[in-house]
C-alpha cells in the first residue's frame, strides 16, 4: 500500500511522457472495469436469488390455499 502511494506521488510530481500517462490511466481503467464486473455478478446473483425466493413463496402460498379449501 505504501509502495502504491509512493508511486502515485512520484507520478504526480514528475513529468511523464504521454505513453506513461496512457499506461497509468489504462491500469486504473482495468481496475474500474474489474470492480464494475464484480458489481454485475453480484447484482445478477441477487436477481436469481430473489426470483427463486418469489417462486418458492408462491408455491408455499398455493399449498396453503389448497389446504384451506380441503
Amino acid at each position: 500500500m505504501i509502495k502504491y502511494l509512493w508511486t502515485e506521488l512520484r507520478t504526480m510530481l514528475k513529468t511523464v511522457t504521454p505513453a506513461q500517462a496512457i499506461a497509468h490511466e489504462l491500469i486504473h481503467a482495468e481496475h474500474d472495469l474489474l470492480r464494475a464486473e464484480t458489481g454485475v455478478e453480484y447484482a445478477q446473483s441477487m436477481v436469481t436469488y430473489n426470483k427463486n425466493r418469489v417462486k418458492r413463496l408462491k408455491a408455499y402460498l398455493a399449498v396453503d390455499e389448497v389446504k384451506e379449501i380441503v
